[in-house]
């Protein structure tokens, strides 16, 4: 679905990404993982064509990839951008447009995943009036209204409580079941170890370990994820 090859980026004398090459099999969970700072945001921000790279090439779908691609991916930032005072409802029809659907579409998909995940009653409330947890709901549906091919969500999990963070993760395997292929940001090594089919990690901006979760971990004796992480790094 995605290759990514050669690509670097430098912000004066400091190194952002340093020759990443990756691939992305389609139909897949690839977790993109590392300490903060390591340059995951910046590779996303790249395959998002929010910034360019330095050098190197993406390819989407088996074509290299232009800006007209980006209506296929649905991006979950870090930094949440939710309108604080539009009402939910509102504001999620709003952002369902700007992807392409139309008014009808974007409020009968809206209120079957309102619905799935028990937020109907917000539809009317300002997003200033949710917590954190409940904003990132209501843009976790945003970002898949629109059924991107590739997702890419980057930490989704911060905010939430266990439960809510094992609803969303059934979500995000829900979502891979229906044909999703899904790029899972993180420093968090157990939630990527219960989600990932593929693993890259990232330390200093270059890829130090990468390939199929289960070939790694059988490398390393099956040592849970984040002592292969640590051990990787320290090397």
């Amino acid at each position: 679905m995605l290759v990514i090859n050669n690509i670097s980026k430098t912000y004066g004398t400091f190194h952002a990404l340093d020759d990443i090459n990756l691939h992305v099999r389609r139909g897949t969970v690839f977790g993109l993982l590392g300490p903060n700072g390591a340059g995951k945001t910046t590779l996303i921000r790249i395959i998002n064509h929010i910034i360019a790279p330095d050098s190197g090439t993406l390819a989407f779908d088996g074509h290299p990839m232009t800006s007209s691609d980006v209506v296929q991916i649905g991006y979950l930032p870090e930094e949440r951008g939710l309108y604080k005072k539009m009402r939910v409802g509102e504001q999620a029809v709003y952002l369902a447009r700007l992807k392409g659907l139309d008014k009808a579409t974007a409020e009968q998909r809206l209120h079957q995943w309102f619905d799935r995940l028990e937020i109907d009653s917000w539809w009317n409330r300002r997003v200033e009036e949710l917590s954190k947890g409940m904003q990132q709901k209501v843009q976790f549906v945003v970002t898949v209204l629109h059924n991107p091919r590739l997702l890419i969500f980057d930490e989704p999990f911060s905010g939430f409580d266990p439960v809510n963070a094992d609803l969303l993760k059934r979500e995000i395997l829900h979502l891979k079941e229906q044909g999703a292929t899904i790029i899972f940001s993180t420093h968090n090594m157990p939630s990527a170890e219960e989600l990932c089919d593929d693993i890259a990690l990232i330390n200093h901006a270059r890829v130090v370990l990468s390939g199929p979760l289960a070939d790694i971990k059988a490398r390393h004796n099956n040592a849970p994820l984040d002592r292969i992480f640590i051990d990787t790094v320290q090397q």
